[in-house]
């Protein structure tokens, strides 16, 4: 269920919505809670992430880990958060996985019912049930693309003993450059399209 900040007044009437345009609809209120759930854990692992990289700046080039065990111990619970957020994050792709099956689940059900053409008139104002799942896929390869990078960066960016690409890291994570600029939108249009949104 989206959160009442961001819903409209219409959105929060019951509606006559029954069946493949309920699931559709369901999916879309998911869609963007998922989305600024993954936003927020975003922000938490910036911050996180730049505490462990302004730590292993502080070093002197060649210290280990292990330089005071003050600082190596922050360095350790820093690590450890940060790998939290990334196991959140994960968790957030595989309830998007189980949504974007679920869109293919609707399409393949109108399709069976209907025939390969599917349905005549769109659910809700002028998609069609294909251009959900299309949608759906495309959010879910981007994230599974940003939960594989951010993996990598929890893994690398405490043992990095270069600076230069210890800033790489960092950037890499804020940046979320697998998430294109455009999925913003895409989710907008999406909550448009299910009556999330006023027209």
């Amino acid at each position: 269920m989206m959160d009442d900040q961001s819903q409209t007044p219409d959105s929060r009437k019951p509606s006559g919505v029954t069946g493949s345009g309920r699931k559709l609809k369901d999916n879309a209120a998911d869609w963007h809670n998922l989305i600024l759930r993954w936003e927020k854990l975003n922000d938490e692992g910036s911050g996180v992430a730049d505490k462990i990289v302004n730590q292993r700046l502080k070093q002197s080039p060649g210290e280990g880990l292990s330089s005071t065990p003050s600082s190596s111990r922050q360095l350790e619970e820093d690590c450890s958060k940060l790998l939290d957020v990334v196991s959140k994050m994960a968790a957030i792709v595989n309830k998007m996985e189980r949504l974007a099956a679920s869109q293919r689940g609707v399409l393949d059900l109108e399709r069976f019912q209907l025939g390969a053409q599917g349905r005549p008139s769109p659910l809700f104002h002028s998609w069609p049930t294909a251009q959900f799942v299309e949608l759906s896929q495309g959010l879910l390869d981007a994230y599974q693309k940003e939960l594989q990078l951010k993996q990598c960066v929890v893994q690398e960016l405490a043992h990095t003993a270069l600076p230069d690409l210890a800033l790489v890291y960092l950037s890499c994570w804020l940046h979320q450059p697998y998430i294109p600029a455009d999925s913003r939108l895409k989710l907008e249009a999406l909550l448009l399209e299910t009556g999330h949104r006023a027209l």
